[in-house]
């Protein structure tokens, strides 16, 4: 690991570490840590003259921390396992119908706004968590690259704007709200329920879950018919 690739990795953590210590002082869902911490880590690069390629390996570093992190997202949904269940049922058939919207709703905007048959299917997987979501695309003739453009875009702007919303319409369940952002923002929404409380952030851990595999199902399936 070259001295370069060291400097990265410590500045993102720094810089994430402060974001989520704003998050703490100033409770925003514009300030949500992954928001703050991205636009600076931008910043820090392009003042630098860091390219992203240089910046690559420290990203493929962090990435392996990725899959601790995934497993330890079981330790809330085992300590409100109790709840989970209780409302399973009707939690998966909330999740099959909002995953065809979303996946129909995108693929339908993009086509009504001119889009190209690329960005169509990279929409349609948007609200899927990465690994999931770059593996689908490829069988509906989609670009990778773009498409995890599309889904860190997504998340973003869910785990940002998820609350807000959830706030204008006066939903407070705390079942309810970790269900929305795990289902339409994957991990990154996922971070925010966290941060919300335990319940918000189980049931948004086994939202983004139960969403990867219900796309991986129906996508093949649903998405030649709503393209043509």
């Amino acid at each position: 690991m070259d001295s370069l690739t060291l400097l990265n990795i410590f500045i993102t953590i720094i810089v994430y570490i402060g974001a989520k210590k704003l998050s703490q002082r100033v409770s925003s869902p514009l300030t949500t840590p992954i928001l703050t911490a991205t636009i600076i880590i931008i910043v820090f690069l392009s003042l630098m003259d860091i390219s992203y390629q240089q910046y690559v390996p420290a990203k493929e570093w962090m990435t392996i921390l990725l899959g601790p992190a995934t497993v330890a997202l079981a330790v809330p949904m085992y300590k409100n396992r109790e709840i989970i269940k209780e409302k399973l049922k009707p939690a998966v058939l909330g999740l099959v119908i909002g995953t065809i919207s979303t996946i129909t709703s995108a693929v339908w905007l993009s086509k009504a706004l001119g889009l190209s048959d690329t960005i169509q299917a990279a929409s349609a997987v948007k609200a899927v968590t990465s690994p999931v979501a770059i593996e689908a695309v490829v069988h509906i003739g989609g670009d990778p690259s773009l498409t995890a453009a599309f889904v860190i875009t997504a998340g973003i702007f869910g785990a940002v704007m998820g609350p807000i919303i959830l706030n204008l319409v006066e939903i407070s369940d705390p079942f309810s709200r970790g269900l929305g952002l795990g289902t339409v923002s994957h991990g990154i929404g996922t971070s925010q329920a966290m941060m919300e409380g335990p319940i918000q952030g189980a049931v948004s851990s086994v939202a983004m879950g139960l969403v990867a595999i219900i796309t991986s199902i129906i996508l093949p399936w649903i998405y030649p018919i709503i393209h043509l």
